[in-house]
């Protein structure tokens, strides 16, 4: 096979503070022994790619170049938040963790693939075409399609992390946040087959109905002027002492790690100045709020964690055959438990769209985006 040659989308930032975006041709050799090149059909936009697609820029400083077919966008980043990116500054960075499509080339050993749809994983999905090491790309089931496979790692995987990590605990229900998101909505699957319960907290009637006819039936609108309550009663009724958090900023966490102090110690036989013997998980996964996380610590005595979390260091510790049994279960329930709703289907050029980048960017609850290239 020759030379293979299509467009990626690339994020740059200069030693000024500009961040740039724009589509580069890259060439692409034949795949080695062990390689395959795979057309990309289909890639989500997820809160992770946004963090290196725009970092810290400010998107209100948005300033249009290029034209209809490189399209070039520029922002700037606020002065203060300049050094938390110098290792980047001058990097031109593929942007894209996961996606789908077709392998059109493959080296000798990896020659059973060639014409398979895959799912992949590896960085740069954000382009007409991508090489990867035969490892890192799974064929999906018959009939399923680019957008079935695309979204079968990040989510997937995070999801069924936090029930290994609840059960792995010895917890029997979990509370999480931005609870009506894709990725939410599979956790809300996974603990209703699994036998956990879940706490999910959400910020509107409507995605408090999305996750009603999915069968949820612990749900709380961190909106209500009576949320505290509610959500102290939905712990206690739960027994929740682990929880996952997407939004990161504000005080959301330390809302509910003090809520499920509150529901152990409703049932507290005596009074210890150090707070319940309960222990209380928190894990921070997100920063859908970007600002400082405020904790009241102590509100919730001492027998408490929080801190992050990071889906592929995870991985590393759990091994290789708890990470070939999810892999396998996201598989077999790729079209029903892990299956992804998508706003829009858009093309690499109209990615960078002003009007369509501001759709994507806001990260709004329920509303996923996906890239095909070949459009």
């Amino acid at each position: 096979m020759s030379d293979v040659t299509g467009l990626e989308l690339r994020s740059t930032v200069d030693g000024e503070g500009v961040l740039t975006l724009n589509l580069e041709p890259v060439t692409l050799s034949p795949p080695a022994d062990d390689e395959v090149i795979v057309r990309v059909e289909a890639a989500p936009i997820n809160p992770s790619d946004l963090g290196l697609l725009l970092g810290a820029a400010d998107v209100t400083t948005l300033e249009e170049a290029g034209d209809a077919d490189r399209p070039v966008l520029r922002f700037r980043l606020p002065r203060e938040r300049i050094g938390g990116v110098k290792a980047r500054i001058g990097q031109s960075l593929a942007v894209g963790n996961e996606g789908a499509g077709t392998v059109v080339a493959a080296g000798a050993s990896a020659e059973g693939l060639h014409g398979r749809k895959v799912g992949m994983i590896g960085g740069g999905m954000f382009a007409e075409y991508r090489k990867l090491k035969a490892r890192d790309v799974v064929p999906l089931p018959a009939g399923a399609s680019a957008a079935d496979g695309a979204a079968m790692f990040v989510n997937p995987l995070t999801a069924l992390a936090f029930a290994e990590t609840a059960k792995a605990g010895g917890h029997r229900a979990i509370v999480h946040t931005a609870a009506a998101s894709n990725l939410g909505q599979m956790l809300q699957k996974i603990c209703l087959a699994d036998g956990l319960a879940l706490v999910n907290i959400v910020r509107s009637d409507a995605q408090e109905a999305i996750l009603r006819e999915i069968g949820a039936t612990i749900v709380v609108n961190s909106k209500a002027e009576d949320f505290r309550a509610r959500l102290t009663d939905a712990i206690a009724e739960s027994g929740a002492t682990i929880g996952f958090d997407a939004i990161g900023g504000g005080t959301l966490a330390s809302d509910i790690v003090q809520s499920m102090e509150q529901a152990a110690n409703r049932t507290a036989t005596e009074y210890s100045r150090y707070g319940s013997n309960t222990f209380k998980e928190l894990y921070i996964y997100g920063a859908l709020d970007t600002g400082p996380t405020t904790l009241n610590r102590m509100a919730f005595g001492f027998q408490w964690s929080i801190s992050g979390f990071l889906l592929f260091p995870w991985l590393q510790k759990a091994g290789p055959e708890v990470a070939a049994r999810m892999r396998q279960r996201i598989l077999a329930e790729l079209t029903t438990t892990f299956a992804s709703r998508y706003t829009a289907t858009i093309g690499l050029r109209e990615a960078l769209k002003p009007e369509v980048l501001r759709a994507y960017e806001r990260k709004t609850t329920g509303e996923k985006y996906l890239i095909d290239p070949t459009r």
